[in-house]
């Protein structure tokens, strides 16, 4: 659930139904998609959001991959568990956590588009989190906060039993004073905003058990629900600096009074070891933990040069591929061998159905657009991505490629190599080998200096989605007209132009329909690569003041959109059924670039 699709869905369906309904429907639906096989592969698929690994600390023997966890009040029934880990998060915390589930207990409400949680929290019962624990495979810490309310029995029985699963433990000062002998985790006391002081820490540190305070954010309270208070995060920021001062060791753990990358970035900075997000999460998005990541690693970010000409000289040669292809198309269209095959020279096929050049025109020439736009796309993430090191510009770069180098296996597909195309792949091959022998030392993750939930973003995000649906459709087309390349060939609007049936077309030459196949399959698989690369850049590359990105979309689609409907036009094969997909996808292309431009061209 990215931010691209969850902000959408919010404002559709989640700020319509209550709380609960909305808060299980997400959690659910995400650790659904996450279970199935390749469930945790397509969710990183979609977000690319592992923590960078400069951002992995060790706090008491244990490794947090980033400082960013999310509370237990997001989740009190832990139905999102195991989807969360591969949302960017470095830990969670589960609980509170009661022996026995209370009989009654106060949902959250949503007023104002705001959450109010009860003063008397959702609470997780023992057994519950056992049984969740042993059959999810959680592969980041879990701190166990305990209820408040708990006692003493009930507290060493919670510790039994939870010390197998957990890197800690949360709970208040008086329960920290039950525990008379050493725990094998680390034991966090919580404090309110309000409540805590530094004389506080007098009495603590003398506990052998005590790790440091878990700072809750200042909350406002109504009705017996609470929220929290706007100042939130400058309330905190204050109080961790205070405490930091007078015990620079002290582990701080702060819980909420963030929404924004900038907010977590300022109690990073401020001293805060671990940042757990509250209600902040719920009105910023999944996406949030990523983007303050990025925002952290932003201002430490590493100066990786690697070697990218190899990449760039790709790039050029299919752009300069797609130009060659371009020319014969508006000139010969057929070559002295595909003549040779077919047993018929241009000027016999010309006086048995002139519509045949002009239908070979037309798959040519929307291949020679595809390749240009390819080439321009391959360019660009091998100037502004690889050249940085950037690991997504290069997974982008080398799936697009190839999948385009499998692609001449459906130039054979229907009993036709094209020569032309065959040392076309011969002289690429080379260049890629080099281009993917440099790429090994592209590993950097993203930076980014965006730290506000601003309407740009906002608005952005609804151009991003656009973005991310004119990939995959580009992807599917690409798809099904390469099958149809190596199957039926003609669709039935095909047949309505040429005036002829595959059976004449056969009669005419038997190898005439494996030379047009061989062009609509090849076609196919160049709008597949292109796909692919408008899809990824979408998904990954989305920063505030990326202008190359918003410039590579806006440049890199003209040619492929310009051949794709120029060529129908120029042949007289304006059938607007036929044409319908095409308009389909430039309004989603003119559309995501007014929606995107806020976002992309505005200052870094």
């Amino acid at each position: 659930m990215p931010d691209w699709s969850y902000h959408p869905l919010k404002e559709v369906l989640l700020d319509k139904v209550s709380a609960r309904v909305g808060r299980e429907f997400i959690h659910q639906s995400m650790s659904t998609v996450a279970k199935v096989p390749g469930g945790r592969s397509f969710i990183g698929f979609l977000g690319h959001m592992n923590p960078p690994h400069q951002l992995q600390k060790d706090i008491f023997q244990t490794r947090f991959s980033t400082s960013v966890g999310l509370s237990g009040v997001i989740d009190p029934k832990l139905s999102g568990l195991r989807a969360f880990q591969e949302l960017g998060f470095g830990f969670v915390e589960i609980g509170p956590i009661v022996i026995n589930e209370p009989h009654e207990q106060k949902e959250p409400l949503r007023e104002n588009r705001q959450i109010l949680f009860a003063n008397q929290p959702e609470k997780v019962p023992l057994k519950l989190v056992i049984q969740k624990l042993t059959l999810l495979n959680i592969r980041i810490p879990v701190l166990a906060k305990i209820d408040a309310q708990v006692n003493s029995q009930e507290l060493i029985s919670v510790v039994q039993h939870l010390t197998p699963f957990v890197a800690g433990f949360i709970g208040t000062s008086e329960q920290l004073h039950f525990i008379d002998q050493d725990l094998a985790r680390p034991f966090y006391v919580s404090f309110t905003a309000e409540e805590f002081n530094e004389n506080i820490l007098d009495e603590l540190v003398v506990r052998s058990c005590f790790a440091g305070v878990v700072l809750t954010a200042p909350r406002q309270i109504a009705d017996n629900y609470w929220l929290e208070t706007a100042n939130a995060n400058e309330s905190l920021v204050k109080i961790v600096k205070q405490a930091k001062e007078v015990n620079p060791e002290l582990n701080i753990i702060t819980s909420g009074g963030v929404e924004t990358p900038n907010e977590a970035y300022r109690l990073v900075e401020a001293g805060s070891d671990l940042v757990m997000l509250t209600s902040g999460y719920v009105r910023a998005g999944p996406g949030l933990p990523k983007r303050i990541n990025e925002r952290i690693l932003f201002e430490e970010r590493p100066l990786q040069k690697p070697r990218w000409a190899w990449s760039l000289l790709f790039g050029l040669s299919i752009l300069m591929g797609g130009l060659i292809a371009l020319y014969f198309a508006l000139t010969s269209i057929i070559l002295p061998y595909d003549e040779s095959f077919i047993g018929l020279t241009k000027e016999e096929i010309l006086l048995v159905n002139p519509r045949i050049l002009a239908f070979m025109s037309h798959d040519r020439m929307a291949l020679a657009g595809t390749m240009i736009s390819a080439g321009i796309l391959y360019i660009q993430l091998a100037r502004h991505g690889i050249k940085l090191g950037m690991h997504w510009a290069k997974v982008t770069f080398h799936s697009a490629a190839i999948i385009g180098f499998l692609g001449i296996l459906l130039f054979i597909g229907y009993g036709y190599f094209d020569w032309l195309h065959g040392l076309f792949w011969l002289i690429l091959l080379p260049i890629y080998f080099f281009s993917f022998k440099e790429g090994k030392r592209v590993t950097s993750s993203p930076f980014s200096s965006h730290g506000e939930n601003n309407t740009a973003w906002r608005i952005g995000l609804y151009g991003q989605l656009l973005f991310i649906i004119l990939g995959f459709s580009i992807l599917v087309g690409g798809i099904v007209i390469s099958t149809i390349g190596v199957s039926a060939v003609f669709v039935s609007t095909d047949i309505s132009f040429l005036c002829m049936s595959p059976e004449m077309l056969d009669s005419i030459s038997s190898k005439l329909i494996p030379v047009i196949a061989h062009d609509r399959a090849g076609f196919g698989s160049a709008l597949v690569s292109v796909g692919l690369l408008v899809l990824m850049l979408s998904l990954w590359g989305f920063r505030q003041g990326e202008s190359w990105v918003w410039n590579t979309l806006a440049i890199g689609a003209l040619p492929a959109f310009a051949a794709g409907i120029g060529t129908h036009f120029y042949i007289g094969y304006t059938n607007f059924l036929h044409l319908l997909p095409v308009y389909f996808l430039v309004v989603l292309y003119l559309v995501g670039l007014g929606l995107s431009y806020g976002f992309l061209k505005s200052k870094k």
